[in-house]
């Protein structure tokens, strides 16, 4: 029989890989030539607009005070015409709808003049707001079926940049999403509402503390994009790939990642070539891309950014997503973003950095050098923890899916129980409040006074924990459970609203023991953190999260454990959670239920695309090139007894039963699937069927095909195996 075309020609064609383009040149070109040459930043508003204008958008940038509309026609012409002399001849309105993707629309700057030709036009009501139609979208009940009509609305703290394609290119415009309502349809307009919040909660703290600042105090974020390439080939030759994103099935190869030689290793040629252009392309857009290197499973990688303004941050973490992806095919390799594309070797994440702060104070999480910022930080920090011991389980509802549940809690990324690693430095400082006597950081001399003279605090008080959702990294917070393919707008939002929240109940906290006295502000704040960590210091743990023993420890603690997504998504509607979002302007109470509908139906469809594809893989793909094997073992013991050789069935035996348990197994499946017909209304109950009874029944088809794998002849097995896709470049 022969070898199976689709896995030969993958392997033959990265044996005989040639890049197809000239390789670049960054000595003609180098990178600070080309950095920021394709956004509208404020350089460029700077020389084009009219200096009052420019004035008048720079106030709404940076003060977030609400934009003249009579300077928008202005602004539109100058824009349009920047982004035609690069090129331009369409622009799209960016906008990230609630399935988590990027999408856009575009529209030609071309309009015929009446005599024959054209002219081209971009008014100021044209750049503001689009209108894309909205009924191809989920709304989770939001709106009616009929209705289609959303508006985008452009984001002025975003810039419009110019992105390239070989044929063109076209001007892309951050926008919100609404329905003609005013209903948030997407990821942004909640993140943007969240801002507001933080900054008028973390300005009523500050101020108690005397300080004030024009500038709006936002949340800052680092995000660091884990993702796999492989060639691109295999994507074609595995139909799992293809559409699930991931490795339905897969027996372990010989090596995996256990001799740890992929990690900060030799990045292979052509992936760097890959890296090298993607690092390019997104210095045009000034993307402050900073470090690449090789992740700890092989054929992953890393690439993060410098730290930057939240907003900013998540937008620029979906243009690196979209430019691996476009890249990548140039080198003939498929960009994998997916959090568990193999099973066996490590997930990709998408850690988020986050801290709180403006231009003028840096970092509000920064333990500072003097007292007075000590007793700063100490407050925010133990709002932090008030936020997250009250909110985790809001905290793990943003970060699941059910591509993400293949990550958490596994021995690979920190568990779906939210917890806080502070270091024993601070942990210990923490608890010298609870006690009452203050004595300093470990290993400073002892001192018996208040807050205002306590000792600059260590800028790292701990070794890194990389089993914990949340640590103290410094001079902020390491949220460690988004994923690698997941939009970080929710995650960023909900800290955000949760900050808001907790840094209200401080300033009130405050204001009540101060009583108007300033004399009793060293005692207040001493008493707010001393009162937060008797209440809340359940949620810091500084130990192993992978542990048995901290999941049972963490259900003492009152802790939360939502292991799935279907245990997790509830939460978004519990009354908590509705009186957070409400009470600080995020969300309403119809926008979360809709949220918790629209994820759920995601989880359903994601699952039930990943279980037909099981059924289908297994019965035309693996399943026939077993009874082939079994065949040609059954024709060998036919002739060795027709010559009388003795000889023995235990590899027919085998391959005999390990085929009839996998077809028991699709069976299994293929009538969970059919009761899914019978769960009517209930999104919530059909996503715990595909929980409990589907996902089972999927493990147990790959069980049963992938121990098939590793006895049937190569030659028949027509998959790509996880050996010649993770090491074949």
């Amino acid at each position: 029989m022969p070898q199976n075309n689709a896995r030969s020609n993958a392997i033959q064609a990265i044996t005989n890989y040639r890049p197809e383009a000239a390789p670049l040149n960054f000595v003609d070109t180098k990178p600070q030539d080309i950095f920021g040459c394709n956004v509208f930043n404020d350089k460029v508003m700077r020389e084009r607009l009219p200096k009052g204008v420019y004035k008048s958008l720079r106030k709404t940038i940076e003060f977030g005070e609400r934009m003249d509309p009579s300077i928008a026609d202005t602004v539109a012409a100058v824009m349009k015409d920047w982004a035609i002399e690069k090129g331009a001849t369409h622009f799209t309105h960016i906008f990230y709808p609630l399935t988590g993707q990027t999408a856009e629309k575009h529209d030609s700057f071309l309009m015929p003049d009446g005599y024959g030709g054209v002219i081209a036009e971009f008014s100021g009501s044209m750049l503001i707001k689009g209108e894309p139609d909205a009924s191809s979208f989920p709304s989770g009940g939001l709106r009616s079926t009929f209705e289609a009509r959303g508006y985008t609305a452009w984001d002025v703290t975003s810039p419009a940049y110019i992105m390239e394609n070989p044929n063109g290119t076209f001007l892309c415009i951050p926008t919100l999403f609404l329905s003609w309502t005013g209903v948030a349809l997407d990821k942004k307009t909640p993140l943007l509402r969240s801002n507001q919040a933080l900054n008028r909660q973390a300005k009523r703290l500050l101020s108690l503390f005397g300080v004030e600042t024009r500038l709006p105090i936002i949340p800052y974020a680092g995000l660091e994009q884990e993702y796999f390439l492989i060639d691109l080939n295999f994507d074609f030759a595995r139909p799992d790939i293809h559409i699930a994103g991931r490795t339905l099935f897969g027996a372990r190869p010989a090596k995996g990642q256990e001799f740890s030689d992929q990690y900060f290793g030799v990045i292979p040629q052509r992936v760097l070539s890959c890296m090298m252009e993607v690092e390019r392309e997104l210095y045009k857009l000034a993307v402050p891309v900073r470090t690449r290197h090789n992740e700890a499973a092989p054929s992953q990688y890393e690439i993060a950014p410098l730290y930057e303004a939240g907003n900013l941050a998540v937008d620029h973490n979906h243009v690196i997503m979209s430019t691996l992806r476009n890249v990548a095919k140039r080198y003939g390799l498929k960009c994998l973003l997916h959090e568990k594309p193999f099973s066996g070797i490590n997930g990709s994440g998408k850690h988020l950095n986050y801290s709180i702060g403006n231009a003028e104070l840096g970092s509000l999480f920064d333990p500072g050098e003097t007292p007075h910022q000590n007793a700063k930080f100490m407050v925010l920090c133990a709002a932090m923890l008030r936020a997250v011991h009250k909110f985790g389980g809001l905290l793990r509802a943003t970060v699941a899916s059910a591509s993400n549940d293949h990550r958490l809690g596994a021995h690979e990324a920190p568990p779906a129980i939210m917890a806080i690693f502070l270091g024993d430095q601070l942990t210990d400082v923490f608890e010298q409040f609870r006690a009452g006597r203050v004595k300093g950081a470990r290993g400073k001399r002892i001192m018996n006074v208040g807050v205002d003279t306590l000792p600059p605090l260590p800028a790292d008080p701990g070794d890194r924990n990389r089993t914990s959702p949340i640590a103290f990294t410094g001079n902020r917070f390491e949220f460690r459970a988004v994923g690698s393919a997941m939009s970080a707008a929710g995650s960023l939002a909900a800290l955000n609203t949760m900050m808001a929240d907790s840094l209200g109940y401080a300033a009130d906290y405050l204001e009540k023991h101060i009583n108007g006295k300033p004399e009793n502000f060293n005692a207040a704040v001493q008493q707010f953190i001393r009162h937060v960590i008797e209440e809340h210091s359940a949620v810091i743990f500084n130990g192993d999260g992978y542990s048995e023993i901290w999941h049972k420890e963490a259900a003492r603690r009152g802790l939360p454990d939502l292991r799935t997504t279907p245990d997790a998504l509830p939460v978004l509607s519990s009354p908590e959670v509705v009186e957070l979002y409400t009470s600080q302007g995020v969300l309403n109470k119809t926008e979360l239920k809709a949220r918790q509908e629209i994820y759920l139906e995601q989880y359903c469809k994601t699952l039930r695309t990943e279980a037909n594809l099981v059924v289908r893989i297994a019965r035309t793909i693996i399943f026939p090139a077993g009874m082939r094997y079994q065949g040609e073992l059954a024709a060998t013991c036919a002739s060795f007894k027709a010559i009388g050789k003795e000889f023995r069935t235990t590899t027919l035996d085998e391959i005999t039963e390990r085929l009839r348990n996998m077809q028991e197994a699709v069976l299994r499946l293929e009538a969970q699937l059919e009761a899914t017909a019978d769960i009517h209304d209930d999104t919530l109950a059909l996503a715990r069927h595909y929980c409990d009874k589907v996902i089972p029944c999927m493990r147990d088809v790959r069980t049963w095909a992938d121990a098939l794998e590793i006895v049937v002849a190569d030659d028949l097995w027509a998959l790509p195996s996880y050996q010649e896709i993770l090491f074949g470049k």
